[in-house]
């Protein structure tokens, strides 16, 4: 794993979990899942990728995982997959960069367009929506819709072996060809662990995604404005309802929320001004919960609480000696 065990974090977490399914008594066990890593200094996180990825990937971070490992329907979280995706792309020259699609990356990722995402997931993979195809060409489609699997594939994460990221992200639903290749019962859907979101983050938030400089080119598209102001003036801020609406004000935030009719879900970077900085993914299932606006927020608020324990307890051992 990329992460280590840890038993305070263990016991942190299944307190927090405690708490949520006591506040949240219609969440049933196996409607969230939930990744949660710790930093210690020396940070390797955030530094503009100050280390090498090989010194980076040395480095095991406590973590804490709760059915980590299940595959859920990642909603607009999977955007942080195209987002990697296509700058490994650019760095490998397979496509060229042009001020259309650079406006198109940027608004999949700080506005969640689903529109802007189609773009991408076109470039990636060099196929368009639109009407039926025969069998033979569409067998041709599907293999090249498939490139961005591939891709994930050939970097043998354990975490990314039962993933699937080859579906655009719709408002209304797909239709034509792509509502073919989601399978008559949609067993295409795109699937992701919070495991393998989660690592996939740590690998951008390590300046070891891709590039350094392009690790950096994402980290900004995903900082987020907890300011009041900014938050009332972009009702789709992708705060307001998810893990950075359980922070203070002086906290720093960069995420990638998923909302739609049956999930909730956000993966964050955190930043609190008196505590280590970690990472969260919390994924939650149920239409009931899908509108819930202060479910996340509330185990936001919980994790920040034992992060700062965590951080300023001298009768703790640190993390890296439990």
């Amino acid at each position: 794993m990329f992460f280590r065990r840890d038993e305070q974090l263990q016991a942190w977490g299944d307190r927090i979990l405690e708490n949520t399914w006591a506040a949240f008594p219609t969440l049933a066990r196996n409607q969230i899942a939930m990744t949660w890593l710790a930093y210690e200094p020396p940070y390797r996180v955030n530094i503009g990728g100050a280390i090498t990825p090989t010194e980076f990937w040395q480095y095991a971070p406590a973590g804490f995982s709760y059915r980590g490992v299940e595959c859920i329907y990642p909603a607009s979280v999977v955007k942080l997959f195209y987002l990697v995706a296509i700058h490994e792309w650019f760095e490998k020259g397979m496509v060229q960069s042009t001020p259309e699609l650079e406006r198109a990356i940027a608004d999949m990722i700080i506005d969640s367009g689903n529109d802007a995402t189609s773009l991408v997931v076109d470039v990636l993979t060099g196929t368009t929506s639109g009407p039926e195809l025969p069998p033979e060409p569409f067998e041709t489609w599907q293999y090249q819709r498939n490139i961005i699997n591939r891709y994930y594939q050939s970097l043998n994460w354990n975490e990314l072996q039962t993933i699937n990221v080859n579906q655009k992200t719709w408002c209304d639903g797909a239709y034509g060809r792509e509502r073919m290749f989601l399978g008559e019962h949609y067993d295409n859907r795109n699937r992701l662990t919070t495991d393998a979101t989660a690592r996939l983050l740590h690998s951008i938030v390590g300046g070891v995604a891709v590039s350094a400089k392009r690790s950096q080119i994402m980290m900004a598209l995903m900082q987020r404005s907890l300011h009041p102001e900014d938050l009332k003036a972009d009702p789709e801020n992708q705060v307001t309802g998810f893990l950075g609406a359980g922070l203070p004000l002086q906290a720093r935030i960069w995420s990638k929320a998923g909302l739609m009719s049956r999930v909730r879900h956000d993966a964050a970077y955190i930043e609190l001004p008196d505590a280590h900085p970690y990472l969260l993914v919390v994924f939650t299932e149920g239409k009931e919960h899908s509108n819930n606006e202060v479910l996340l927020p509330f185990i936001s608020e919980q994790v920040a609480v034992a992060m700062r324990s965590l951080s300023q307890n001298p009768e703790l051992p640190s993390l890296s000696e439990s």
